[in-house]
C-alpha cells in the first residue's frame, strides 16, 4: 500500500464533483491517499452535496478507508484507503442526488476485487447533470464489454427530482485486465430506437414526446422505433431516451421532462442531442468519452478514441487522473472531432 499523501485542488479545471468522484475510484485501486481541498468550488453550491457524500462513504465502506471531512457541504477531505473488498453493497444517496454518479466511483475498484459484487443503489435515476440509467444500461455496458467489464444493471423503479426513490442494481463481475480500445469511426447506422417515458403522468404525455421526436428525426431522414413506457416511481417523472446503434459504437441522448416544460420542448433537447452526435465525426458521445478514460487508464497499451466534442469535463478527468497514475494523453480538436489518445 503506498504512502504517499497527494493534494488535489478541486478548483481545477471544471471544478466539480467529478474530480472527487475519480480521485475516490483511483485511490481505492492504487492505494494512494489524498486530500482534496476546495471541493466543488466552482458550483453555485459548493462542497459536499448528499450525492457526493455518499460516494465518499461507499469508497470508505468498500476499503475500509479512514476518512476525514466527510460532512455536507465539506470543503475539504482526506481519505486513506485500505485493500477493496467486493461484496453486498446498499447505498442510500437519501435525495435525487445522481445513483449513476455514485455507481461510477465504485465499479472500477470492486471490478479488481477478485470477485462478484452487488450493488442496490437508492436516489435518482434520472436527473439533470448526470448519464441516466437508460444510458448505463444501453451505451456504457456495451462499451465496458468491449474492453473486458462484465456489469449487469437493472431498474427496480425510477427516481425523478425532487422525490427520488429510484433503484438500480448492479452486479459486477471480476476481471483481470483491461483491454485496449481503439474506436475511430463509429460505422453505419445499424438501428436507431427510444423509449418515451412516465411515470405517474398521463400517458398523453409519452405520446406528444414520441410523435415530435418521430416528426423531428423525420425532417433529418431518420426512422426510428420509439415504444411508450410507464415505470414505477415514488414521484412524477417525463423523458424520452434516444439511442443510435452503430457498426462499432452505440450512443444515447435524452430529454428530461420537468413541472412547466413541453413534451415538445423534452423531445427537442433529445433530438437536438441525436443530430449533433450525427453530425460530427466523432464515434462516441460526451458521456462515454468521459467514461471510457478511466479504465482505459489501466489498460496494457495505447488506446485512441474520437468523440463529437472534447467537453472540459473530460479534460478534467484526464488530469486527475494523471495525478495518481503515470500517463501518456494526446487530445487534438477539428471540426466536429474530438481525438484522445492515452497510454499507460
Amino acid at each position: 500500500m503506498a504512502t504517499r499523501l497527494i493534494t488535489i485542488d478541486g478548483a481545477e479545471g471544471e471544478g466539480g464533483g467529478q474530480i472527487l468522484r475519480t480521485s475516490l475510484t483511483l485511490s481505492m485501486i492504487t492505494g494512494i491517499p489524498f486530500r482534496m481541498i476546495n471541493i466543488r468550488a466552482k458550483r453555485e453550491n459548493p462542497g459536499l452535496q448528499a450525492q457526493h457524500l455518499q460516494a465518499l462513504q461507499a469508497s470508505a465502506l468498500i476499503c475500509h478507508a479512514e476518512v476525514k471531512g466527510a460532512t455536507l457541504r465539506s470543503s475539504s477531505v482526506e481519505f486513506i484507503p485500505g485493500p477493496v473488498e467486493g461484496g453486498n453493497y446498499r447505498i442510500d444517496i437519501g435525495t435525487a442526488g445522481a445513483i449513476s454518479l455514485v455507481f461510477h466511483t465504485l465499479y472500477l475498484p470492486l471490478a479488481f476485487a477478485g470477485h462478484p459484487s452487488h450493488l442496490t443503489i437508492t436516489g435518482g435515476t434520472h436527473v439533470n447533470w448526470s448519464p441516466p440509467f437508460d444510458h448505463l444500461e444501453a451505451c456504457f455496458r456495451f462499451m465496458m464489454k468491449k474492453i473486458g467489464l462484465n456489469i449487469d444493471l437493472h431498474l427496480e423503479k425510477a427516481g425523478f427530482y425532487p422525490k427520488g426513490g429510484g433503484e438500480v442494481r448492479a452486479t459486477i463481475s471480476p476481471t483481470q485486465s483491461i483491454s485496449t480500445l481503439h474506436l475511430i469511426n463509429r460505422g453505419e447506422i445499424k438501428n436507431l430506437m427510444g423509449k418515451a417515458v412516465v411515470s405517474n403522468l398521463p400517458d398523453d404525455i409519452a405520446s406528444r414526446m414520441k410523435n415530435r421526436a418521430i416528426k423531428r428525426l423525420g425532417e433529418r431522414g431518420l426512422k426510428g422505433e420509439i415504444t411508450l413506457e410507464r415505470y414505477p416511481s415514488i414521484g412524477q417523472g417525463a423523458y424520452l431516451f434516444l439511442e443510435v446503434e452503430c457498426e462499432y459504437a452505440q450512443a444515447g441522448f435524452i430529454g428530461l421532462g420537468e413541472r412547466g416544460k413541453r413534451a415538445e420542448t423534452v423531445a427537442d433537447e433529445a433530438t437536438q442531442q441525436l443530430v449533433h452526435y450525427l453530425d460530427s465525426n466523432g464515434a462516441l458521445d460526451r458521456y462515454l468519452a468521459d467514461q471510457l478514460v478511466l479504465p482505459l487508464a489501466f489498460a496494457r497499451g495505447q488506446s485512441t478514441l474520437t468523440t463529437s466534442e472534447i467537453s472540459q469535463h473530460l479534460r478534467t478527468n484526464l488530469e486527475t487522473i494523471q495525478k495518481f497514475l503515470d500517463l501518456e494523453v494526446e487530445i487534438r480538436e477539428e471540426p466536429k472531432l474530438g481525438f484522445v489518445s492515452l497510454e499507460p
